[in-house]
């Protein structure tokens, strides 16, 4: 949150005549060539550097440099008033205090209260340095999603810094030399990302000759050589030859090394009971040789060190800092500059404020600019199309997501010749050959295409080697160049992997990527190819990555899976609140039949004898011409033997047939257990004619049907019913946001600005005129029980919503059918909602309460599983606190009476549901109404006050 308070004091300082490079900023935005999250960070990167003269965030809040807060417009005391003003670092901890997150929520209240009543008890400064991590030197982080172009905006950071520098030798603000730290365990990515620094272009920042200038000063250095090979007379260390290359180091200007910083930087570092050793003092040759790196690193003049993928440091955050403190003793150091797609810590830190007083953050601190995903797609990522298969099977939806690719894409061409590309994700290489090629293989062959367009990518182990030329063709994959349309990859290219023309991604199973990369393994699509296009992708998952990548979503950017899908369009952003709380709304109990089935196999299944006996009953009785004269006597019969079947058949898209219908309950690898019989069953139901057909002599569909039955024992089948007490909240948190998203606003209910009152009069922060608050007081002072009834009246009359601590347990509720609203409004103004003391709660949103019944029907005496019913609406009854009663609202169109679905789940609730429970509790716990909206309004209101009495009656007679 601090970086919202950079963000102003930058606009401010753009805006101020105390700015000198307008013309700077107005010639990178005139140029057009980097997108609004560059030219933005640039901004604030500049504003840094010259305003605020690359100090350390812990000084420049202290002094107050981001404090743009006018304490004339806030409501503080004169003493509390003049000490901020007298204090810079109090005045900038109270504005942080009051800034509100994406959510609406402020970030202290209690920070902003003890500011403003005692302020001296708060030690600002060393809050300050405890918040920024307690360094002496600059350290900034840049946030920016994957796609928003990182590396270039490193490469533009370079330039500006070069170019001031040439101008201000002397300027300790701006850095000489760099150094790039690509992300750690990625060491693949070093060269990467020196070519695309490589392909900057100056010119897009710089006008000429000075970009051309600046360029031909800059000299590059990979350093990617952890050790010299065996019998090799050169130095032991040749990263450290190719930094003395450049003499006098002293004098060094425009030196870009990039290199891995968990290899090379941090080899030869250990920790030991939380202390980093350097091995200053260490006799071990291979010590001598990392030190001598980080040594000659470390004495190079006004160096500034790039991190990319801040995230992946966090194991080796300390061995880092370690590295940098100890570069920071030869001041030689101007800065430390972060760059993160997933600024969001894992668990919430607390920085104390005060004694007994602290601020909880799940942010990285030192963020100085942030840019959030959900504004890049659209914008420069691709929209993400996301598919989430129920199937359990890996290959059927695998065999899905691949038909809906080709469907979609299959004649998809970009700018340059690109082709759109599916990548597969495969858990282990033998899955990748053995089931995953297979099945692609036909699947591409029916879409008219040749098995060429696919490139199986691994490191390959002894029984599948890689391929000579795969990785040739996987380098290649983003050129003209390539033929590819279907990459399937094992552990490779989760990250790091820049494939513009990566159109969709395929994730079948758990264990496809590493759980805790199910996010950016997704994303790997997204990458714009054509500037200012919109474009789309698809994104394939099985129903656990899907879970994964919703928990990733909210986990490290605070959005949620249908925010991520609408990216950054032009909806309305509503307000939505939790009231559970204010209404002390207790989880409901309850009792859920479970029905469990046990199987039991009475022959096993057996198909080595049964695989060759599939044939037996499936060959079709030859066609027969009888021969006859005008006498009609029989004098012979002609039997057809010859072959008219026309459909191609090969051996792999047979099996691929067999295991497709059989609907998840046979794998292709389960058949190639027995290829050898089934290549036997092949030959006889195919014959050649140039290439294979299968026979019209066998029924295809049977032989394949009697396979399938082989792999299946003869079973039967014992079930045992169970009630089992469950407690269910009627708001699910997990899935509640502070903003939601939305493009229709009439389906939110009540509307923002009632929302808002409601939440301002609980906490009786919403303004009432005067008057009307002293003729209530007035009334009430009577003690008149008239008087006192005309004061409730009153008060009511001037509530945000008469029945607001009767219903709304969040705000607002999300109603898709125009029905459930009209019996709100309509149920919320019965008398007997307040004579019997009760509340209305809307539960209809399935993703947004806990209370979900499974619902079970009699077939044949036996239970069958037949779906989840949530209930639209609950009244409810309480009795000390605890939910007592409830009846449960069904509110349906008229259109859906006689869907089987729904029929069935309505007699379960009406009449197992309500009896089990009832039979349980000892009394009539549960009621069950259902509403038509064909039912005129007149006989709708009827039928509900009637159950209401008929319900509640006895509670009510017993209560008075």
């Amino acid at each position: 949150m601090f970086y919202k308070m950079i963000e102003n004091a930058r606009d401010r300082w753009y805006a101020s005549d105390e700015c000198t490079i307008k013309s700077m900023t107005d010639y990178i935005e005139s140029k057009g060539m980097l997108r609004d999250a560059q030219i933005n960070a640039i901004k604030t990167y500049l504003f840094l550097k010259i305003s605020c003269e690359c100090r350390p965030l812990a000084d420049l809040f202290s002094k107050g440099k981001f404090n743009t807060l006018d304490l004339d417009g806030v409501e503080i005391s004169n003493t509390a008033r003049r000490y901020l003003e007298q204090n810079t670092a109090a005045a900038a901890l109270f504005e942080y205090s009051c800034l509100k997150n994406d959510q609406g929520e402020q970030v202290s209240k209690k920070i902003e209260e003890i500011i403003k009543k005692t302020p001296e008890n708060v030690d600002c400064n060393n809050f300050f340095r405890n918040v920024f991590y307690g360094i002496s030197y600059t350290d900034y982080l840049f946030s920016l999603p994957m796609g928003a172009g990182k590396t270039y905006l490193m490469a533009a950071f370079i330039y500006l810094d070069l170019y001031f520098a040439r101008n201000e030798p002397e300027n300790p603000s701006f850095a000489h030399n760099f150094i790039i730290f690509a992300p750690s365990g990625l060491k693949s990515s070093v060269v990467p990302s020196l070519r695309t620094i490589q392909k900057f272009d100056p010119s897009w920042v710089l006008p000429e000759p000075a970009a051309s200038d600046i360029k031909r000063m800059i000299s590059f250095e990979v350093l990617d050589q952890s050790k010299t090979s065996k019998k090799s007379n050169k130095i032991h260390n040749p990263n450290v030859q190719k930094i003395a290359n450049h003499q006098p180091l002293s004098e060094l200007f425009g030196l870009i090394a990039v290199t891995n910083a968990e290899k090379v930087i941090l080899d030869r570092i250990q920790e030991k009971s939380g202390q980093i050793t350097l091995f200053d003092e260490s006799d071990d040759d291979r010590d001598r040789q990392a030190n001598e790196l980080r040594n000659l690193i470390g004495k190079l003049p006004f160096l500034s060190i790039f991190i990319d993928e801040v995230h992946h440091a966090v194991k080796d955050e300390i061995k880092l800092r370690a590295v940098v403190n100890k570069w920071a003793e030869n001041t030689t150091i101007n800065s430390v500059i972060g760059f993160s797609g997933t600024p969001y810590l894992e668990k919430t830190e607390k920085i104390a404020v005060a004694e007994k007083l602290s601020v909880a953050t799940a942010e990285i601190s030192n963020i100085v600019y942030y840019y959030p995903l959900v504004k890049g797609i659209g914008n420069f990522l691709k929209c993400p199309i996301v598919k989430i298969s129920e199937i359990a099977d890996s290959s059927r939806i695998i065999e899905k997501g691949v038909r809906e690719f080709l469907d979609q894409y299959k004649d998809t061409m970009y700018d340059g010749g690109l082709t759109a590309k599916l990548g597969i994700y495969c858990g282990s290489i033998e899955k990748l050959e053995e089931t995953v090629y297979p099945l692609v293989s036909c699947i591409v062959t029916e879409y008219g295409m040749h098995s060429n367009v696919i490139l199986k990518f691994h490191k390959g182990n002894k029984k599948y080697p890689q391929a000579a030329d795969s990785q040739m063709q996987f380098d290649t994959l983003d050129t003209p160049l390539s033929t590819i349309r279907i990459v399937l990859l094992v552990q490779i290219g989760k990250e790091g992997w820049d494939c513009r023309s990566l159109t969709g991604i395929v994730l079948s199973q758990e264990g496809d990527c590493p759980k805790n990369m199910v996010l950016q393994t997704s994303c790997r699509c997204l990458r714009q190819v054509v500037k200012g296009n919109v474009e789309t992708a698809i994104i394939y998952l099985n129903q656990d990555n899907a879970e994964k990548l919703e928990f990733q979503l909210r986990q490290q950017h605070h959005i949620s899976l249908h925010e991520f899908i609408k990216g950054s369009d032009n909806g309305i952003t509503l307000q939505r609140y939790d009231r559970t709380k204010y209404l002390k709304l207790p989880k409901i109990d309850y009792y859920q039949l479970c029905v469990k089935y046990d199987t039991i196999i009475a022959c096993e299944a057996m198909p080595e004898v049964q695989i060759p006996l599939s044939v037996k009953y499936a060959k079709k009785d030859l066609e027969m011409t009888k021969v006859t004269d005008f006498s009609m006597q029989i004098s012979d019969r002609e039997f057809d033997n010859a072959e008219r079947g026309k459909r191609q058949a090969t051996f792999v898209s047979w099996l691929y047939e067999i295991a497709k219908e059989s609907f998840g309950t046979l794998r292709i690898e389960d058949l190639l257990q027995y290829k050898e019989l089934l290549q036997e069953v092949y030959l006889m139901i195919t014959y050649q004619e140039g290439v294979r057909y299968y026979s019209s002599k066998y029924d295809i569909s049977a032989v394949n049907a009697n396979i399938r039955k082989a792999f299946i024992g003869k079973r039967d089948f014992t079930s045992y019913e169970e009630v089992i007490p469950q407690q269910s909240g009627l708001l699910n948190i997990k899935n509640f946001t502070s903003e939601i998203h939305t493009d229709n606003i009439k389906e939110y209910y009540p509307e923002q600005e009632a929302v808002t009152n409601i939440i301002l009069d609980d906490k009786g922060k919403r303004k009432i005129d005067p008057k009307i608050i002293d003729a209530i007081e007035a009334l009430e002072s009577t003690g008149n029980s008239a008087n006192m009834m005309a004061a409730a009246l009153l008060r009511k009359q001037t509530s945000s919503h008469p029945q607001k601590n009767r219903s709304f347990h969040y705000l607002p509720y999300h109603m898709d059918s125009g029905f459930e609203l009209t019996f709100l409004t309509e149920v919320l103004t019965l008398p007997e909602i307040e004579s019997f003391n009760l509340e209305v709660y809307y539960n209809g949103d399935n993703t947004m309460t806990e209370f979900k019944i499974k619902c079970y029907k009699r077939l044949h005496s036996k239970w069958v599983y037949i779906g989840i019913y949530t209930p639209d609406f609950l009244i409810i009854q309480r009795q000390k606190g605890r939910i007592h009663k409830i009846v449960i609202v069904e509110t349906k169109g008229s259109i859906y009476k006689d869907d089987p679905r729904f029929r069935d789940k309505r007699i379960f609730m009406e009449t197992e549901f309500a009896k089990q429970n009832n039979e349980v509790f000892g009394y009539e716990r549960f009621d069950y109404l259902y509403l038509e909206d064909m039912l005129p309004e007149n006989e709708r209101i009827l039928i509900t006050r009637q159950k209401i009495v008929s319900f509640f009656e006895e509670e009510k007679k017993n209560a008075d």
